[in-house]
């Protein structure tokens, strides 16, 4: 019996009350999805949180702006009073601060343009109010009965387990230099925003950012640059003249260098330790982001300034908690400066997620361990199919030797692989029948047309399509996180869609 079965849109990824996926099994459904059809995004309980609010949090909102007499008004709940002030600063004076009943959030007129802005801002910087803490507020005024049951470790000791976890991951790194944040996208507001306000007071004003980055890690370089000027994107990894070049046309006022190892989606890593030699060399700093395929696959920190981690991939690797992690190297030039300053910008967790997260991170490395072993025999059916036309995974011939040098060991892969296919790509996804949705890192196998999800803005223009392709990226290329279901499962519902 297979391990897999075709999934109804909207059904949760995995089945838990707060999961972080949900299934979109057709590439209608998809489109439906970014073009927000009503009949399909009504079919969405949840999604990833920072895309698609969670229902708890929808309710609790309604709750809130109905008590404060706000009905005609949009509410936005964040997770912090600093974010809501930040989110305030945005919209300026279109947003009314909220503070009530312990939440805080930010009001604003019907207006589709300050929806779309406010949306836009916390979804960059991960700043949405956390599912289980919508849950247990309305648990609390006895609207639900109890909160869904589910696994927790202790909470006095959450934050504790989860640290002595990344100390080992991270070449055993002192716990103190690891901070922990609501979700990835908000511990690289605070870390990098941080570094970038050093930098700043160097008049160090140019980033660059190496290889094409996940999308709200380059609309944060982008957001928050002090001008259009001091954005640079590189987006071929291997070219070390670009960088060369661009680290000399920023002069004094380069600031330093954000990179994935590897990239998102397209799996390439660059040779680290020559880049990191040459921003150092030029006064700039490093920030990298080895979340694609963890920290217990290959060693960075060496590199680094710093190390931002999404640990809701492979960490929470039962899919259903946000999480993020900030690493300080404590090597680096402004380690110091760094452990003392960055506390005072990270976002608290909410205890429920420490707790829950806690509870999962003790399967972290036999996550990790079995998704390299499938990803390895999945890699090498794809290699072989004539029905695949590209193919990029971490042994790619283009940087495999840079992978390497950062690798655990040989077997240490990662499970992550994107790929294309010669027959139309609706056909493929529509009769694959692999979970299908966003996020990755979980024990369930996940695959989703990822550009479609990301960037469905330049999908579906030409300037966009030309610029994925200056950065090498087909717009019907399928991102396949590889999980810990029998290897031979996964292989056999990609052939049944290849032979669709």
């Amino acid at each position: 019996m297979s391990a897999f079965s075709h999934l109804t849109l909207g059904q949760p990824i995995p089945a838990r009350h707060h999961a972080v996926s949900c299934s979109l099994p057709t590439m209608r459904d998809v489109i439906g999805y970014e073009e927000r059809d009503p009949a399909i995004v009504g079919q969405l309980g949840c999604g990833y949180p920072r895309f698609l609010l969670h229902a708890d949090v929808r309710e609790l909102t309604a709750v809130i702006a109905n008590e404060l007499g706000l009905d005609d008004r949009t509410l936005w709940l964040t997770c912090s009073p600093r974010l809501a002030d930040a989110l305030a600063a945005e919209l300026g004076t279109a947003g009314q601060r909220i503070n009530h009943d312990g939440l805080d959030g930010v009001a604003h007129g019907p207006d589709p343009d300050r929806f779309n802005q406010a949306k836009r801002f916390l979804q960059n910087v991960g700043g949405f109010l956390s599912s289980r803490e919508a849950e247990d507020r309305l648990v609390a005024r006895g609207l639900r009965p109890a909160v869904v049951s589910e696994t927790l470790a202790p909470a006095d000791t959450a934050a504790a387990t989860i640290r002595e976890v990344l100390t080992q991951a991270y070449d055993d790194v002192a716990p103190d230099h690891i901070l922990l944040a609501p979700s990835g996208m908000n511990a690289f507001h605070a870390g990098w925003r941080t570094l970038a306000d050093l930098q700043l007071s160097r008049g160090r004003t140019v980033w660059i950012q190496l290889g094409w980055l996940y999308l709200d890690t380059i609309a944060q370089l982008q957001r928050f640059a002090a001008s259009p000027d001091d954005y640079v994107q590189l987006t071929a990894v291997h070219d070390l003249v670009a960088l060369d070049q661009a680290i000399a046309a920023a002069g004094d006022r380069f600031a330093g260098l954000v990179t994935e190892l590897p990239t998102n989606p397209l799996v390439q890593t660059a040779d680290i330790a020559a880049v990191s030699a040459k921003v150092h060399a030029a006064g700039g700093r490093v920030v990298l982001d080895p979340t694609l395929v963890s920290p217990l696959n290959v060693r960075v920190l060496a590199h680094a300034d710093l190390v931002i981690n999404s640990l809701t991939k492979y960490a929470a690797n039962e899919g259903d908690v946000l999480a993020g992690a900030i690493i300080i190297n404590p090597a680096g030039a402004d380690a110091a400066w760094l452990r003392s300053h960055i506390p005072l910008a990270v976002d608290p967790v909410y205890p429920r997620d420490l707790a829950r997260l806690a509870a999962q991170i003790g399967d972290y490395a036999a996550t990790v361990a079995q998704s390299n072993r499938n990803a390895a025999a999945v890699v090498a059916f794809l290699r072989n199919h004539p029905g695949v036309r590209d193919l990029y995974w971490t042994l790619q011939p283009d940087s495999a030797e840079h992978y390497l040098r950062l690798a655990h060991s040989p077997a240490h892969i990662g499970g992550m692989i994107s790929f294309t296919v010669h027959q139309p790509l609706a056909t493929f996804y529509d009769a694959l029948r692999l979970p299908k949705g966003p996020s990755f890192g979980m024990t369930t196998t996940l695959i989703c047309p990822f550009i479609y999800l990301a960037h469905y803005n330049l999908v579906t223009s030409a300037a966009g399509r030309t610029q994925l392709a200056a950065a090498g990226i087909d717009p019907d290329l399928l991102r396949l996180s590889v999980g810990t279901e029998p290897a031979e499962d996964i292989i056999a519902a990609l052939a049944e869609a290849f032979a669709a």
